[in-house]
């Protein structure tokens, strides 16, 4: 374990985000979304596998070795802590750890729209932060609930996979339930939680049918619920969600969705390049009558119109934010368009 733990200290030393172990390889770290090989060894097939055995034990690696993935996280005391995924690739184990910050920033300090801050003073309902893998949807949460943790005298449950941000109880309750540790599923988590007497639920991800059903069921009785989808657009999120229920569900998830759900928050990760580090490009939709109406009568290719003229209610496009970045100086116009939703309207619009 030491020769691992002594490839996560250089990868924290050099303010990576993510080191790569893979067999043939040295261990490679990636600072500021730019891939780096480090200057270990070569990984053997044979250290790789040790690695795993040191963090897991005899029970998950039985798991692994059968379903061929793992997440799990993975704590370097007074160091950092990381989320794992292990994972064969030519027949080889290999690992991705992303690194955790133990300390949640705060809201004001992460570049975000302010009204995400106005958000977390909802009293129920169903807000969604969405993006790619990557894209600062753990980090935006956290800082969501530590706002709320710092104002209310509330129970806050989270159910997470792993657990990435240790969230410590201020003025309310907080208790955070692990997949595969504390909890079987997101989907038994999520049934069992009600009983648990909570105002504030955190679901890490509604990756399938029953926890997207019992987490819109909690939001529905009250309960202000948070979770992440992998979608890019807000309109792409209403759709995902409506598509993972049968057909003959479809009307009535809808009227589900128009009556629970409160904002989603799509998120990019930027490099900057007016000083070190990242910047979020975010695509804010507030379900606003008209919207819940669009759901309703499944319009939902409309709300994109919507979200462009409806500023002055906090909503923004992404291409609206990647070109706000852009003209302040944040980000390269390469990546701006890269990025971009329709990337030759914004070349024209950043020319101008």
């Amino acid at each position: 374990m030491s020769n691992l733990n002594e490839i996560l200290k250089t990868a924290i030393d050099n303010k990576a985000s993510d080191i790569h172990i893979i067999v043939g390889q040295p261990p490679l770290i990636r600072l500021h979304t730019q891939m780096t090989a480090t200057e270990y060894p070569v990984v053997t097939s044979e250290s790789a596998m040790a690695m795993v055995k040191d963090m897991l034990s005899e029970k998950r690696i039985e798991a692994l070795m059968e379903k061929r993935d793992a997440d799990f996280s993975y704590e370097m005391p007074n160091m950092a802590r990381f989320r794992v995924n292990a994972h064969f690739q030519r027949n080889t184990v290999a690992m991705a750890f992303r690194v955790i910050t133990d300390k949640v920033r705060q809201l004001d300090a992460l570049n975000l729209p302010e009204i995400i801050t106005r958000l977390t003073y909802l009293p129920r309902g169903l807000v969604l932060v969405t993006g790619d893998t990557g894209s600062g949807k753990s980090t935006t949460l956290a800082a969501m609930i530590d706002a709320m943790n710092r104002r209310y005298h509330k129970h806050i449950i989270t159910l997470e996979d792993p657990i990435e941000y240790l969230l410590h109880s201020n003025k309310c309750a907080i208790e955070q339930r692990e997949v595969g540790s504390d909890v079987p599923s997101f989907a038994s988590g999520l049934k069992h939680v009600l009983r648990q007497d909570p105002d504030i639920i955190l679901v890490g991800e509604m990756r399938d049918l029953e926890t997207t059903s019992a987490a819109i069921t909690a939001a529905e009785t009250g309960h202000f619920v948070l979770s992440t989808l992998h979608t890019s657009t807000a309109a792409q999120t209403i759709e995902r969600i409506i598509d993972i229920y049968p057909g003959e569900q479809q009307n009535q998830i809808r009227s589900m969705l128009a009556n629970t759900l409160q904002a989603v928050i799509c998120q990019v990760l930027f490099k900057r390049i007016d000083q070190p580090g990242m910047v979020p490009g975010v695509e804010i939709l507030i379900c606003t009558p008209a919207v819940r109406n669009l759901i309703r009568e499944n319009r939902i290719y409309e709300i994109q119109n919507v979200i462009e003229t409806s500023r002055s209610m906090g909503m923004q496009t992404m291409d609206t934010a990647i070109k706000q970045l852009y003209f302040n100086g944040k980000i390269s116009k390469e990546d701006a368009v890269a990025m971009a939703h329709h990337p030759e309207k914004l070349e024209r619009q950043l020319v101008a």
